[in-house]
């Protein structure tokens, strides 16, 4: 090939060539054509038509959403409109958007994945749209008898899935595994729906393996971009896969994101952490008005459902269309919690006249995310500290190349150029650092 031509992006043969230069002119063509439908995709998540979902669902009209009530009934109908209106296909029982449990009620819908040999894995997102109703003294600090309209808990969570559904609808194209969409009733009742559809599944799903699970509980009220997530270490790797989701450009999230080890008994994440199902959940945070009347609309943050709509969007359609295997369940995950978060990610304190090797940069292995080592100590006046390095970040890629393990991180070290790319990841975020090792 004696010389190039360049089209677009791309680097085509100019020599008798023609068929080639027109197949490029095409893959350009049909690769711009989809990352603007993409983009519409995305643009279709908007906080003024959450605002809309959380309004209406938090209106007095529905007496607070109990489970199994006029209320609840009211709020099924108003979300089952929302889904047929954007034309996605029910899940439910008998061909309907239903899973019925006595009075109780889940709303399921289903995007087929495109992949034959991917299709039979379900990647579920899922939010639960009861609430305690009017309050009692085993659902409500009080004061009792008035209406509780959980604005946040959970209408903000039914609104930001809904949008993240619209956005699904608007794909360029079917991700390769089946994506569920799940509306669980009774949470407030015990998780009594999602805990049903796990001991139950519809026939929609017979024959298929749920291989991820993301749950989006009281996503309301975002302070200073923190949001909590919670289940990342039931299987390796799930941790980045949200990072990525946050800070891809095209997702346009870049949240801070703090990670919760523990695992409690008090939302839809929950069941499927015991059925050993990879499991994650957004949440932002309590506050004064839980479970109390003045969860209301005017509190929660509209806004702030945008970018967490946003992430969950993305990070679904990605491990929907990843053609390699989906990590499977760390059973370790369950038995961990903050605390031992803490022991890992401990820092150590820079003692004077240790050896600081090479670049003045300490880190410690984690079990749970081996490809991740925690940095735990960076000495005074080192590479590591005039770059910016911090105790508490998490080491991805070295060069532009993904690191295997702390290991691995520590051999390429050694031999890396006297100018070398660190990215690392600090709080949820990534974050590229230039290292400069000292002159000889």
């Amino acid at each position: 090939m004696p010389y190039a031509q360049k089209i677009g992006p791309l680097l085509v043969p100019a020599r008798n060539s023609i068929t080639c230069v027109v197949m490029a002119v095409a893959a350009v063509v049909a690769s711009a054509h989809g990352s603007e439908r993409m983009s519409a995709a995305m643009g279709t998540i908007r906080s003024t038509d959450a605002g809309r979902h959380v309004a209406t669902l938090a209106d007095d009209t529905f007496e607070g959403r109990e489970g199994g009530s006029r209320g609840g009934r009211a709020a099924a109908t108003y979300i089952v409109e929302q889904l047929t209106a954007m034309g996605v296909p029910p899940a439910g029982d008998s061909g309907s958007y239903y899973q019925p449990l006595g009075g109780l009620r889940n709303i399921l819908a289903i995007l087929e994945g495109s992949d034959p040999d991917l299709s039979h894995e379900v990647v579920v997102v899922g939010a639960h749209y009861d609430h305690v109703g009017y309050g009692n003294a085993r659902n409500s600090y009080g004061p009792f008898g008035f209406v509780h309209n959980g604005a946040d808990d959970n209408a903000s969570g039914v609104a930001g899935l809904l949008e993240v559904v619209e956005a699904l609808q608007h794909l360029p194209e079917r991700p390769r595994r089946t994506i569920l969409i799940a509306f669980w009733d009774g949470e407030e009742k015990g998780l009594l729906g999602s805990r049903h559809f796990i001991r139950t599944r519809p026939a929609s799903l017979a024959g298929r393996e749920l291989v991820l699970f993301l749950n989006l509980d009281m996503i309301g009220r975002l302070r200073g971009e923190r949001l909590e997530v919670y289940g990342s270490r039931t299987a390796h790797g799930l941790r980045e896969m949200v990072v990525q989701a946050n800070s891809r450009p095209a997702n346009a999230a870049n949240l801070g994101l703090t990670f919760v080890w523990d695992i409690e008994e008090d939302s839809d994440h929950y069941p499927f952490i015991v059925a050993r199902i990879p499991t994650v959940m957004f949440h932002t945070g309590l506050h004064d008005n839980y479970h109390r009347p003045s969860d209301d609309v005017h509190l929660v943050n509209l806004s702030g459902i945008e970018p967490i709509a946003r992430l969950t969007f993305g990070f679904v359609t990605a491990a929907a269309n990843d053609p390699s295997p989906l990590p499977g369940f760390r059973d370790q995950g369950r038995s961990e919690s903050n605390a031992t978060r803490h022991r890992i990610e401990a820092a150590v304190p820079d003692a004077s006249g240790t050896p600081r090797g090479r670049w003045g940069l300490g880190t410690r292995h984690d079990p749970g995310e081996p490809s991740l080592p925690v940095v735990v100590r960076v000495w005074r006046d080192s590479p590591a500290s005039q770059a910016g390095v911090r105790t508490g970040d998490r080491i991805i890629a070295i060069d532009d190349a993904r690191i295997a393990s702390q290991d691995d991180m520590l051999a390429r070290l050694k031999d890396a150029e006297a100018t070398t790319y660190l990215d690392v990841e600090r709080q949820g975020r990534i974050v590229r650092l230039v290292l400069h090792a000292p002159a000889p």
